[in-house]
Parts: structure tokens; C-alpha cells; sequence
């Protein structure tokens, strides 16, 4: 069980469901305290201790309240992390200082804050009204350190109503949308409308105009096809459009924030029709209450508006039927738009109560409208576990850099990474790292600091690579999977110690994984995320030593860049001994030559302006993901939800070599059902040459005949081969190179396109350039 099901368990033993919050590391948490009410913190991983300050409503420290709340046995000390993080004057204490500075505490109030330990966090009944403050604080972690500040859960457990997010800004106006009803609002260009879903699973419909035209006596509200035409979609899609256009296919809305991910665009909103057809005569519907909360603008009624239907959970079938579930959005859910122009806009607290659409409950929606003059990051929320709190995307440390040299950015894993750069494009990028060295930001890899006298031993059960056989400063590659030897994930392994690792993957969730292996097991070992304080770029291509081997500095023990082997890595320092503390590792995805190096967020920027006025004699270029693909598609390298997932084996994704079952003797998960399986009778991951200019894609069936025998898993055009080529899972009675077969499209039958089978990878099949 992990610690949110546990506290959710719990909250069945209190008179009220929580309201969950998320402290993350480094950062801190406010909140309103009534008597009555409880509150419980947890650690994610178990390792994370917290600091907490009372204050009363003048704002001074209430030094009493530990004393009245039976919280004296647990504190362990005078809280520090603050205070230490603050004297740093890094960018995180610089975070910290706004927020606190915020809620009016000065560093003399943080001095009355008492820390409390991972293993005796806080669960306590509240006998006295107060301001609580959840500190989750201390120093920023340097790359060689394994120390990370670690988030922090808090589960409040309140008497009071329901209560709203904190404003993101100070709101021009704000106003309730009671249930069933709807209301009309004005917005003016540049403003930003924060629509809340109150207490969750409610929908809100939302429609708006021109206000400029309708003083000119015409209409022009948005427009469903034309924003489905521009953003390429046929049918509604769960999900949100960036944009939102009139007629005449100007933008009139943009979506910036989103921590729900799914809605619906253009569906009508519910009206008199859709209730008498439901045997619901005069059922109250947001058509009729949005033609009366019009009507003061002199818009015309109508018999069903198409709106935007935030927070409507629909799906659409492979033949267009819609259907439709209660909604993903919980309380305090939002969506963040900006206005491109004056507007009259309408927004509803959907009434529908006869099927699933609000939970089977309406309730109401909050609106709050921000001043143009503020700033918001764009962001979309994701979760990594169904129970936990939305999280919002985030820029990386070398954003500031890249974000000056393209606009076109595309969200990863949580984090917002360049597509490709303006004035390079992704062929160009391409070429740079075949032929010269290219810089590519890839900041939304997983980093885990795994520690403990039994790191190896959870390692070596959990990973299929024979951990045991690694020496310290080896990198290895593996595959971690669950019982059926279905891949949870893929990733690198780096021993740093002889009981510490850092395991580099792309899913958050395997974290979870491990910590959960270990509780299983018995194991003392801390499973620690350092995302957050480790950043990556790759330098890659023919040139990447010779340019990282000038600014690379190492002491006297420590292998020089310009002789580190491969998947082996270094620490060091940027242009000397007192230079930014770095990790240089010889590890890549694109199968040239070359480096990842990591270091520190509030470092990233300084790191790469080295790295980019060292390489413009070699002609470097940064490289986004778009080229990327290219790259590794050549280079036979797998990514998830495309090489493999929960139901394909390290075999079937093409990297049996990380399953060492005749050398490794010990049990691993997923060893038993790998080792069951037939090695004859399994797919084979190959290589397709595509003898057609006929873009072939992911998903696409592979036949033999009348008959498919593998599927398409990525495709790429690669320059190497001035071919389409494309990677295929296959049966593995046609993975012989050569094989003649074809790409079905049209159903399958009604168009065919060759393709002839090859071994991978396409490009330098025996990797000498990744090896020289």
C-alpha cells in the first residue's frame, strides 16, 4: 500500500474526506487551522523530514503550540533546513524568500520553526486556531551528492466549507457560478479567466463572443470547426485545443494552464432536447440558462449552444460514437485561459444530474479574472499515481537558453523540451550531431539516488543487468520489469559507491516501484528522486570529446574526459578547480560519439553557454526532439509506449542482451515468466526499408498476404540511408533480413506499401563511431 492509500484509509476513520496537498522539495506549504480539524504528513519516500511554524492572525510564532497540540515528543529540534537553504542565494532561496516574504514571515520567525524527522512526521488534532506553515527545506544537492530534498504530503482534514486554491495572482474580480446555473462575464484583451472546479466532477460549459462586434450588431462567438480544422482534428477530442478561433480563424483563447487533461470542444451544451429525449421533461439545462444569462448583451437564444465543455470526460471510438464518463477533475481543478480580445464570455454549473456527466452531483464553479498584466507559465498537469494531486509541467534549468532560440516546445514527462529550433529545423540538427556535435536538453530523465547497505541487493532484484559484476564509475543499460516480464521502464544504472547508485530512467513511477520492492523484501535501502536538482544536456557527435575535453576539469584520481570509456562517467568541475561541479558521463541516444553531462538546475544555463562558445568552432547546433527520433530510430534505439510497454519483454523490445538468464543466476522480477517463454516463439524487433516515399507511422500493420504478421512501432526518413525506414515488432518467422512483405493502410487491404526487412541498426551496424 503506498503512503497516499494508507492516509486515504485512514481519512475513512475521520468525519471528513482530506483535501491533499503536495509540498515540493524545497518549497513550503500554507495553511488555515481550525479547531477540530487534523492534520497528517508523510514522506514520499520515507526519508523526507519536515519543518513546521505556527503563527497566530498577527502573524507572530506561536511557540506554545507544539505544547498544546501533544507535538513535543515528536519535534526533534529547532528547524534548520530553512535558514540554510535561505543563505544560500541560490535560485532556490531566492523561491522560498518570495513565498515566505508572501505570507508576510521574516527570517526571525523561522528561527521559532521546529523540524520534525522522516521516521516521527506529524499527525495531530488541532485544539487551537493558527497558521501552519510546512517548510520542506534545505540545501541545493551538487552533482556528486545524493542527498536531495524530497517532497512532502499533507493530508488536512478541515471543519471549515469547501475552500478554493490559492489565486495564482491577485484576481481583478471573482465570482461563483452557482449549480445549475450560468453566468455571463466580460474579459478584456490579455486578461486571464481561471475557471475552479469547486468540489470536483463538475463540468462547466463556456462560450464567449467578440464584444467589439456585437457593439457593431453582429455576432461572432467561437467557432467549433474552425478551431478543429486548424488544429487538425475531424471529430471532438477528449483533451483541449492550444487555441480557440472564430469563423474567421482568429484566435479569440488560449488555453495556458490545464491540471485536469481532459474535456471536450464543441459538444452542445445540454439542452431541453437531450433531457426530453432522457424522459426529463422541463429539466433546468445549461442552453436555456445560458440564453438568460445572455440576453442583458441582446444575443439571440438558441435551441443548443456548441461550447467548450471543461472538465467533460468523453471519448470518441474508432467510428466517431461519443460516450462519456464522470469527469477526471478534482476539487480545485482549474483550467487557465488568456483572452486575445475584448470578449463577452458565459460560463455554466452544469445541471445534468441524471447520468454521469458531474459525478451524479452538480455543484458549483468559481471563476477568477486576472489582470493582463500578470504572467503565467504554461503548464498541463499529470499524475504519476491515480490518487495523488495533479502536478503541473515545468521548464528546465536551460530553458532561458533554449526558449531563445525556438518557440517550438512540446511537453515530456513533465517538462517543456524543444521540438525543434528556428533557423536550424530538424534535418540541419541532424546533420550537425552526425557530422560535427549537437547539444540536446534532455532534463526529463528520472534520477533516484538509491542508498543503503542493501542498494546492490534491491538492484540486482529489481533491474534484469547483473548488478553484482559492476564496478564503481560503470554505467550499465537495463530493462526493469514486473512479474509477467512486461517492461515497467528502461534506463541507466551509474555506481557511485559501493552501496550507492543512481538509477536514470524515464518514468517517475519507477520509484514507487523500487520502494516498493524494498518493503517487500526487507531491504534498508532509501529510494530518493534528485529530478529536480540534477539537469542533462547531451553533447554528441564526431567532435563532442574534443570539445568537452577543453572545459572539463578533473582531479588527479579521476579518469579525464578525453580518456573516459565507454558508459563510464567522471566527476569534475567546469574550467577548473573551483569551477560548477559536474558528472560527465560517455552515454547517448543517437549512436554517434558522445556525452551527457549533469549538474545542477540553478547552474544549467552557465553550463551550457560554455558548452555552446566552446562548440562554435566545430559547429555546433542544439538539437531538439523531432531529430532526436531520427536519430535513435537509425541507431536502433527503443522508447516507451513504442518499442515496449507493461506487455512486451525485454526480447520482444529488442534488448534481450540486458537479460543475462544463463550468467546472472540470481532471481530477478519478471525472471521466471522470461525464462517460461519459448525463445522461438517470440517477436523479434527489426528493421524495415521502405521501398516507397509513402509515409508509413507507429501503429501501422505489417502483412504477409491477406494476413498481418507485425506492426509498426516507430518510422522515421533517415538521411543515412536516403530511405523511409521504420522499426517493426514482427512474428518471428518473417525476421529474417530480406523478407519481402508490406505495409497495410486503408483497412489494411485497400493499400499496400513494400517493405523488406533488415537487421539493426541502420545506421553504423557495428557501432565503431559510439565505441572510438
Amino acid at each position: 500500500m503506498t503512503i497516499q492509500q494508507q492516509c486515504a484509509q485512514d481519512a475513512l476513520n475521520k468525519s471528513s474526506s482530506p483535501r491533499w496537498y503536495r509540498v515540493e522539495g524545497q518549497g513550503a506549504l500554507r495553511l488555515d487551522l481550525h479547531v477540530g480539524d487534523s492534520v497528517c504528513i508523510t514522506s514520499a519516500d520515507s526519508n523526507q523530514g519536515c519543518e513546521l511554524l505556527f503563527i497566530d492572525a498577527q502573524g507572530q510564532p506561536l511557540d506554545s503550540y507544539l505544547a498544546q497540540n501533544d507535538l513535543v515528543k515528536v519535534c526533534a529540534d529547532k528547524a534548520e533546513g530553512a535558514l540554510a537553504q535561505l543563505d544560500q542565494q541560490s535560485d532556490s532561496a531566492l523561491r522560498l524568500n518570495e513565498l515566505l516574504l508572501a505570507w508576510g514571515i521574516g527570517e526571525q520567525a523561522l528561527q521559532q520553526a521546529f523540524r520534525f524527522e522522516a521516521q516521527a512526521l506529524p499527525d495531530f488534532e488541532v485544539t487551537q486556531e493558527a497558521t501552519l506553515i510546512v517548510l520542506c527545506c534545505g540545501r541545493d544537492m551538487q552533482v556528486a551528492d545524493q542527498s536531495p530534498v524530497t517532497e512532502l504530503q499533507v493530508a488536512h482534514y478541515t471543519v471549515a466549507e469547501s475552500s478554493l486554491p490559492q489565486p495564482l495572482a491577485s484576481p481583478r474580480s471573482e465570482f461563483r457560478v452557482p449549480r445549475c446555473s450560468a453566468t455571463s462575464y466580460e474579459v478584456k484583451a490579455g486578461e486571464w479567466i481561471q475557471i475552479i472546479d469547486v468540489e470536483g466532477k463538475q463540468c462547466s460549459d463556456f462560450i464567449a463572443f467578440d464584444a467589439v462586434a456585437l457593439k457593431e450588431g453582429r455576432e461572432e462567438p467561437l467557432d467549433g470547426v474552425a478551431t478543429r480544422t486548424l488544429n487538425g482534428l475531424t471529430l471532438p477530442q477528449p483533451g483541449l485545443h492550444s487555441k480557440f478561433t472564430d469563423a474567421r480563424q482568429q484566435t479569440m483563447l488560449e488555453v495556458v494552464q490545464d491540471t485536469v487533461g481532459r474535456h471536450d470542444s464543441f459538444l452542445f451544451a445540454c439542452n431541453s432536447k437531450y433531457y426530453e429525449d432522457s424522459g426529463y421533461f422541463g429539466h433546468i439545462n445549461c442552453t436555456e440558462n445560458f440564453n438568460r444569462s445572455l440576453s442583458r448583451y441582446d444575443i439571440a437564444p438558441r435551441a443548443g449552444w456548441p461550447a467548450i465543455n471543461f472538465f467533460f470526460n468523453t471519448s470518441a471510438g474508432d467510428c466517431g460514437t461519443i460516450g462519456f464518463q464522470e469527469p477526471w477533475s478534482r476539487a480545485g481543478d482549474y483550467v487557465l485561459l488568456r483572452a486575445s480580445r475584448d470578449l463577452i464570455c458565459a460560463s455554466s454549473a452544469c445541471p445534468d444530474d441524471i447520468d454521469p456527466a458531474n459525478g451524479w452531483n452538480p455543484t458549483d464553479i468559481h471563476i477568477r479574472i486576472y489582470p493582463a498584466t500578470c504572467e503565467f507559465p504554461r503548464s498541463v498537469g499529470y499524475r504519476i499515481t491515480p490518487e495523488e494531486q495533479s502536478r503541473m509541467t515545468k521548464p528546465t534549468g536551460f530553458h532561458g537558453r533554449t526558449s531563445a532560440l525556438t518557440k517550438h516546445f512540446t511537453e515530456y514527462r513533465g517538462y517543456w523540451v524543444a521540438a525543434e529550433y528556428q533557423n536550424y529545423g530538424a534535418r540541419a540538427e541532424y546533420l550537425a550531431c552526425r557530422e560535427r556535435v549537437a547539444v540536446i536538453d534532455l532534463t526529463p530523465l528520472r534520477k533516484f539516488e538509491v542508498l543503503g547497505p542493501d542498494a546492490e541487493t534491491l538492484l540486482q532484484y529489481a533491474l534484469t543487468r547483473n548488478v553484482c559484476r559492476m564496478a564503481i564509475g560503470e554505467v550499465v543499460y537495463s530493462a526493469v520489469c514486473h512479474s509477467t516480464g512486461g517492461m515497467i521502464d528502461d534506463g541507466t544504472l551509474f555506481r557511485l559507491g559501493q552501496h550507492a547508485f543512481r538509477w536514470i530512467c524515464g518514468d517517475s513511477y519507477c520509484g514507487i516501484w523500487l520502494r516498493q520492492l524494498a518493503k517487500e523484501k526487507g531491504l534498508q535501502v532509501q529510494v530518493r528522486e534528485s529530478t529536480d536538482q540534477i539537469h542533462n544536456v547531451a553533447v554528441q557527435g564526431p567532435q563532442s570529446r574534443n570539445l568537452l575535453q577543453q572545459i572539463i576539469w578533473n582531479g588527479e584520481a579521476c579518469t579525464p574526459v578525453s580518456e573516459l570509456g565507454w558508459f563510464r562517467f567522471m566527476t569534475g568541475r567546469l574550467d577548473g578547480p573551483d569551477g560548477i561541479p559536474v558528472m560527465i558521463s560517455r552515454t547517448g541516444y543517437t549512436g554517434e560519439l558522445g556525452f551527457e553531462v549533469w549538474c545542477h538546475p540553478a547552474k544549467a544555463e552557465q553550463v551550457w553557454d560554455r558548452i555552446w562558445e566552446t562548440g562554435e568552432p566545430y559547429g555546433i547546433a542544439p538539437l531538439g526532439f523531432d531529430a532526436l527520433d531520427m536519430l535513435r530510430i537509425e541507431a536502433g534505439l527503443i522508447f516507451a509506449e513504442h518499442e515496449f510497454c507493461t506487455e512486451t519483454n525485454p526480447y520482444e523490445a529488442g534488448i534481450g542482451f540486458t537479460v543475462p538468464l544463463k550468467t546472472k543466476t540470481d532471481d530477478f522480477v519478471g525472471r521466471e515468466a522470461i525464462a517460461a517463454q519459448n525463445p522461438a516463439s517470440r517477436k523479434k524487433l527489426v528493421g524495415l526499408i521502405i521501398n516507397s516515399q509513402e509515409p508509413v507511422s507507429h501503429g501501422d500493420a505489417v502483412f504477409n498476404g491477406r494476413f498481418p504478421v507485425g506492426v509498426i512501432t516507430s518510422s522515421t526518413y533517415s538521411p543515412a540511408t536516403k530511405n523511409q525506414i521504420a522499426l517493426c515488432r514482427i512474428e518471428p518467422q518473417f525476421s529474417e533480413s530480406g523478407t519481402a512483405l508490406e505495409v497495410g493502410q486503408l483497412d489494411g487491404q485497400r493499400k499496400r506499401i513494400p517493405v523488406s526487412v533488415t537487421s539493426l541498426p541502420f545506421y553504423d551496424p557495428e557501432r565503431t563511431r559510439v565505441r572510438s
